[in-house]
């Protein structure tokens, strides 16, 4: 039996197992789904589902229908369907906060959801630190601990948060434990709106350290470069295991001083010489 519409987060995966699932049972073909959802072409949904094109808004309420799905459940499916097509973050965060609405309204947590408010605020991420380095401290004192403005209830209401999600472990002292030293989320990709959202805030923060720290309490450097698209892809493999290896040095210390930041950043400060190139050849 397949599971609820509310229980995805990526409607193709949810038509590919209604698919699934009516095959499994019967004759049923791409072809007669696709003339069912009133689309002119037989394999349109197989396209779908293969990620070679995608739903709009018209073709994913003609699916929704085709599938059966009426009230929330249609919305729910329609909302799938706006996000994965959202041209800006603002738009993907509208439409997630409204798909976890619906199946929060129903008693179904979207897979992943607690990593969405995990990176939406650098709060999180620095309070679960700091509760693991200042055992039995109260949240006040955490607030105190941070350079970054935060007062002692957003402090305690980021534990109750990593708690209940699962983020840290509390012992019968009453101090706080990591579940894991390290967080991924994996192939979450409704995530992806928060961790940019988190990557703002944290550049913020980076200019702020820039101007008001001292040189001995932070190290900045850079390098401007001519690249190509091999070295390119070659340079973020390079710094994907550099971070991996950080994440071990620290992870092996025992007695945490201070919860620092690392930004890792590499993007064009011009566009592609082999276009501009091509254009200027094409105006003679």
């Amino acid at each position: 039996m397949m599971k609820s519409v509310i229980e995805y987060k990526d409607y193709r995966e949810y038509v590919l197992d209604y698919y699934r699932e009516r095959k499994r049972t019967s004759a049923f073909t791409w072809r007669e789904f696709a003339k069912v959802a009133g689309f002119a072409s037989g394999s349109y949904l197989k396209l779908v589902c293969d990620g070679k094109t995608r739903l709009r808004e018209d073709g994913a309420k003609k699916t929704a229908l085709a599938m059966g799905l009426l009230g929330f459940e249609f919305d729910y499916f329609v909302m799938m369907v706006r996000y994965e097509n959202a041209k800006t973050d603002r738009e993907k965060k509208k439409c997630f906060e409204e798909m976890e609405a619906l199946s929060s309204a129903h008693n179904v947590k979207i897979l992943g959801s607690e990593f969405y408010t995990f990176y939406e605020t650098w709060k999180h991420s620095v309070v679960r630190e700091l509760a693991v380095a200042m055992p039995g401290a109260k949240p006040n004192e955490i607030a105190k601990a941070c350079r970054l403005p935060i007062s002692a209830a957003d402090v305690s209401s980021s534990l109750r948060f990593l708690v209940k999600s699962g983020f840290l472990t509390m012992d019968i002292k009453g101090h706080y434990h990591l579940t894991n030293h390290s967080l991924t989320t994996g192939r979450l990709k409704v995530v992806s709106v928060a961790v940019h959202s988190l990557l703002r805030q944290m550049g913020v923060f980076a200019l702020e350290a820039f101007d008001t720290l001292p040189i001995s309490e932070r190290h900045f450097s850079g390098i401007t470069m001519g690249m190509t698209a091999e070295s390119y892809e070659k340079v973020v493999e390079e710094l994907a295991e550099c971070r991996k290896r950080i994440v071990s040095i620290v992870s092996a210390d025992k007695n945490v001083e201070k919860v620092c930041r690392l930004n890792m950043q590499l993007f064009p400060l011009t566009e592609d010489l082999k276009s501009v190139t091509a254009g200027k050849g094409g105006e003679k």
